[in-house]
């Protein structure tokens, strides 16, 4: 593997990426909305939901999911010449800021239904990133909500996902999720003043979920975790235990923040 080859796939990666956002702007996006009714969750499993599964993106338009495959194919490449093969090395540990994990990540790509959004969605248009703490083992996820079409407020201008991370092999993150706060702008159709309401919301632990899994057909409680694909200084890419695909860029890559702003 040569530094060269990666560059160059990146690069690639880049094209498609933006080639793609292209294409969706010219023939829509997968429709994506609150919960199960609103394509957000599987009906069955309850988890996100993989938009590129039974050719969702070819539904929108062939070259849409031609665009898809594209940026498939290229991280399948990646994969291939990723420099950092001990992904975790360091995680949760007081030399965790020398993993290449830790900092901040911004979201280029997906196929998570919950990390997409849309100005058409009554969730409305939003920025994903994330936030790795590789010393004190956590990852907050964060989802900023842009101001509405006519410019007011949105209902929730900001989500923060708190999750306990932990390194299970060279390449996997196990996640357990702890906690929500959403910060509330607006509260019976009214805005509210300055930085508006913070709300927390706790998240269903091990007991709970057993015991709801207990009474549903499926057996086995979902874990969450992460496999990393390729990382660098200044490109991500892993996969979770639903298959979904993330791409996410350092802030400081000019280059693929630029893609990832459009």
């Amino acid at each position: 593997m040569t530094s060269l080859e990666a560059n160059n796939l990146k690069r690639e990666l880049l094209d498609a990426v933006a080639k793609f956002k292209e294409l969706q702007d010219r023939d829509g996006k997968v429709s994506v909305d609150f919960g199960v009714r609103g394509g957000e969750l599987d009906s069955k499993s309850r988890a996100p939901r993989n938009l590129a599964e039974d050719g969702g993106f070819y539904k929108i338009s062939k070259d849409v999911g031609e665009a898809a495959d594209k940026i498939f194919s290229i991280v399948e490449e990646l994969g291939r010449v990723n420099p950092n093969p001990e992904a975790t090395k360091h995680f949760g540990t007081d030399q965790g800021k020398d993993c290449k994990l830790h900092g901040r990540w911004c979201l280029l790509f997906t196929t998570a239904a919950d990390a997409t959004f849309s100005t058409k969605s009554k969730r409305g248009d939003a920025r994903a990133s994330n936030e790795v703490d590789a010393v004190a083992g956590k990852v907050m996820n964060i989802i900023e909500f842009s101001p509405r079409p006519d410019g007011s407020k949105p209902a929730v201008s900001k989500l923060q996902v708190r999750l306990r991370a932990m390194a299970l092999s060279p390449t996997r993150v196990g996640l357990q999720f702890k906690y929500v706060k959403a910060s509330l702008q607006r509260l019976f159709g009214f805005e509210l003043p300055g930085r508006g309401l913070p709300l927390w919301f706790p998240v269903p632990g091990p007991t709970l979920t057993r015991l709801l899994f207990f009474f549903r057909k499926v057996k086995d409680v979902p874990k969450a975790f992460f496999d990393v694909i390729y990382l660098d200084d200044q490109l991500r890419i892993h996969r979770t235990g639903e298959g979904n695909l993330f791409v996410q860029v350092r802030p400081d890559w000019k280059e693929g923040m630029a893609i990832t702003m459009r």
